[in-house]
């Protein structure tokens, strides 16, 4: 493995990643698809999950285009560096990953709906890297915004591990933790396919489908 490979791959110690900047970086309010707001102050009634699944480009269509999905925003968490650049976080030394903001309607869709759309979506055993995607700032993560996210969130793990291993597949390696502080990525990265339809798309599940029902019984939320 070359040098650059290592660095890619290894998540940098607080003290190795790089500064960053003071200021935010700034992007559109709205969404470019529907109009709804993406930034903070967000309705009352919207819970927010962050989720890393690969390429954010691929990834925040998925969620856009599920019912009950308000908005989507497209950003960095995870690391150390603060308002990184997307140049940066591709080094590898900011410990970032890349991940879509989802304020969904949990009137119209639960957060276990949410990480249905997640867990098929990408293969959550691959480590630093999704599919030909390389680097620690394509790994898999559920940045949870409360407690009672949290819980929810272990277990579908749970209950999606068990089916993955069924069906041969190696251990879940998704990060699920506390939301982190989330950094806005760059403004051309906001709603990426559907200002270029023919871009680049990396997502793809693993071919395992997660059913609600395989959640332990008197565990569901």
């Amino acid at each position: 493995m070359s040098l650059f490979q290592s660095r890619k791959t290894t998540l940098p110690s607080r003290e190795d990643a790089l500064p960053g900047r003071s200021l935010a970086i700034r992007v559109s309010p709205r969404h470019f698809v529907n109009g709804n707001r993406t930034v903070p102050p967000f309705d009352e009634s919207l819970e927010i999950v962050y989720l890393g699944l690969g390429c954010f480009w691929g990834a925040e269509r998925r969620f856009w285009q599920t019912p009950g999905v308000h908005a989507t925003a497209v950003g960095y968490a995870g690391g150390y560096t603060p308002n990184p650049t997307y140049e940066e976080v591709c080094t590898g030394r900011t410990a970032h990953t890349e991940v879509v903001l989802v304020a969904f309607d949990p009137r119209v869709i639960d957060l276990e709906g949410v990480l249905r759309v997640f867990w098929e979506s990408h293969d959550p055993t691959q480590g630093m890297r999704q599919g030909n995607d390389v680097g620690t700032q394509y790994r898999s993560a559920i940045y949870c915004t409360s407690d009672r996210q949290l819980e929810i969130a272990r277990r579908t793990e749970s209950a999606y591990s068990a089916a993955l291993k069924a069906a041969g597949h190696g251990g879940i390696t998704t990060e699920i933790r506390t939301a982190p502080e989330f950094y806005y990525a760059e403004e051309y990265h906001q709603q990426y396919l559907a200002k270029n339809p023919n871009g680049y798309c990396g997502i793809g599940g693993c071919g395992v489908p997660f059913k609600l029902a395989e959640l332990p019984m008197g565990e569901k939320a």
